[in-house]
C-alpha cells in the first residue's frame, strides 16, 4: 500500500553523501508509489514536498553554540542543557507539524541519529519517535564513535539515548558491514545492511558539445592522460598517493585533476599537496571553481561544469583513501566505465572487492609494480574496455537500485503495523 514518507536531516542540500543517498532511495520509493516530503534545515527540493526549519540546519547560530560547548570537554554546566532541552522541545514541535502537514505514515531520519552535528534535532526526533510511535527507518552513515572529534564530550548520557535510539518501532539500516557489527557491539541494535548505489539500470550520458570542450578549457593537449581525483581535498583521500604515483611514472603526460575544494576543513593540506606535486615534477590542477553543481557561466564569464561531464573526459580515475564511510566516487568511476586505482581502505576489503572488481590497487603505498600496472593498461585499449564492462555489470548486480527496491521493500515489511 502506498505511504506518505517523511525524510529528515539536517540538511538536503548539494552533493554530499547523505543527500544523494536519500534523493536515490526516494527516487526508487516514488516509482514505488509511495509520496516523499522532506524536513530539514536547508533544502534544494520541491518546495511543495519541503518543510523547512532553519534551526534543524547544523550551522545553525544556536546548534553551533551549543556543539562548540560540547565537544572536546567531559562537563557541561546547566545553562547548556537548558539551552539544548530548549531547541529540542521546539524542533520536536516542527517535527509534529510537519507530519501532520503532510499526513506523513513513515519516517526516515537521514544520518540525524547517527552523527551528532546536530545535537537537539537527534533528541527531538527520538523523543518524537517515542512519543507517537509512528514507523521509522533510521538510514545510518557515519557514527559518532567513527569520528574523533566526538570522542571526548559532555553529553554521553544524550548519545547513550539518542544516536541512535532503541525503540520498537525504529528499524536500522547501515552502509557497510563494519558499522552493522559496531552497531550491535555497541548498542545491541540489528541492522540490515543497504549499501550506497548507482542507477546502473539507465547507461550514463553521453558527452555532448557543452562537455567537449572541457580538457582544453583547463589547458590539457589531446595527448595528455587525465587523471581524475574526483574528490574534496582533505587528508582521509589519500590524494598524496596519486601525485607519488604520477611521479613515479615520470612521463609529462600525466595531468592530475582534482574536481573539488578543500571545503570546510582548511588549505593545510591542499598547499602540502602542492608542495609534494612540485617537489615530485607533477603537473597538478585544483579545477574546483570551473565545477557546478549544473552548467553555468561564472563571474568571468567562464563555462562551469558538473562533474558527470567531467568523468567522460578522464583516462584513469583515482580513489587513494585511507577511509571511506563506503566509497560513492567509486561506484560513479564504475559508472561512467573507467579504470580505477584504488587504495584498499577498509570497507572497500571487506564490502566491495570480494564482489570481484577488477581494480589497480595499493596497500597504503605506491609499489613500482603499480607503475608497471598502471602503464601496461594504460597502453592496452582492449584491456581497459573488457575491465570497464566487467565492473559496471558486477556494480549493477550488486549496488544497483534493482537491489536497494528489494530492501527497502524488506525493512518496510518488517516495520510495526
Amino acid at each position: 500500500m502506498a505511504q506518505k514518507i517523511g525524510f529528515i536531516s539536517t540538511r538536503f542540500a548539494g552533493t554530499d553523501g547523505v543527500s544523494l543517498e536519500a534523493a536515490k532511495w526516494a527516487q526508487v520509493l516514488s516509482e514505488e508509489g509511495h509520496q516523499c516530503f522532506w524536513y530539514s534545515g536547508r533544502s534544494d527540493r520541491d518546495p511543495t514536498l519541503s518543510f523547512c526549519v532553519p534551526e534543524a540546519y547544523f550551522g545553525n547560530p544556536e546548534n553551533v553554540w551549543i556543539s562548540e560547548r560540547i565537544w572536546g570537554r567531559q562537563h557541561r554546566d546547566k545553562v547548556i542543557s537548558e539551552r539544548i532541552r530548549t531547541l529540542a522541545d521546539y524542533l520536536k514541535t516542527t517535527l509534529y507539524r510537519f507530519v501532520e502537514t503532510y499526513e506523513i505514515d513513515l519516517l526516515i531520519p537521514q544520518n540525524a541519529l547517527t552523527i551528532p552535528m546536530h545535537l537537539p534535532l537527534g533528541l527531538a526526533i527520538t523523543e518524537f519517535l517515542a512519543e507517537t510511535q509512528l514507523p521509522a527507518i533510521a538510514h545510518h552513515h557515519d557514527f559518532y564513535w567513527e569520528r574523533e572529534r566526538f570522542s571526548i564530550t559532555a553529553v554521553k548520557d544524550h548519545l547513550d539515548a539518542a544516536f541512535p535510539p532503541s525503540l520498537p518501532n525504529i528499524r536500522h539500516a547501515v552502509i557497510n558491514s563494519s558499522a552493522q557489527t559496531a552497531l550491535a557491539f555497541r548498542k545491541g541494535l540489528g541492522s540490515m545492511l543497504v549499501p550506497n548505489v548507482f542507477q546502473f539500470e539507465s547507461p550514463p550520458p553521453q558527452p555532448d558539445d557543452y562537455s567537449a570542450d572541457f580538457r582544453q578549457q583547463i589547458g590539457l593537449a589531446d595527448d595528455d592522460i587525465l587523471v581524475l581525483q574526483p574528490t574534496r581535498i582533505v587528508p582521509r583521500k589519500g590524494i598524496e598517493h596519486t601525485i607519488k604515483l604520477i611521479g613515479m611514472l615520470k612521463d609529462p603526460r600525466y595531468k592530475v585533476v582534482i574536481s573539488h575544494d578543500a571545503g570546510d576543513e582548511g588549505y593545510a593540506y591542499h598547499d602540502q599537496l602542492v608542495e609534494i606535486a612540485g617537489a615530485e615534477g607533477v603537473d597538478l590542477r585544483c579545477v574546483a571553481e570551473r565545477i557546478s553543481e549544473e552548467r553555468q557561466t561564472d563571474a568571468h564569464g567562464k563555462k562551469c561544469y558538473t562533474l558527470w561531464d567531467i568523468y567522460p573526459q578522464a583516462d584513469l580515475v583515482t580513489f587513494p583513501s585511507l577511509y571511506e564511510g563506503f566509497g560513492n566516487a567509486l561506484l560513479e568511476a564504475f559508472y561512467f566505465r573507467k579504470p580505477v586505482l584504488v587504495n584498499r581502505y577498509a570497507v572497500y576489503v571487506e564490502d566491495i572487492e570480494p564482489k570481484g572488481f577488477r581494480v589497480i590497487s595499493i596497500d597504503g603505498f605506491v609499489a613500482k609494480e603499480t607503475v608497471g600496472e598502471v602503464q601496461q593498461l594504460m597502453a592496452a585499449p582492449e584491456a581497459q574496455r573488457a575491465m570497464v564492462d566487467h565492473n559496471y555489470a558486477l556494480a549493477k548486480q550488486h549496488f544497483g537500485y534493482t537491489g536497494l527496491r528489494a530492501t527497502l521493500q524488506a525493512l518496510m515489511q518488517s516495520l510495526p503495523s
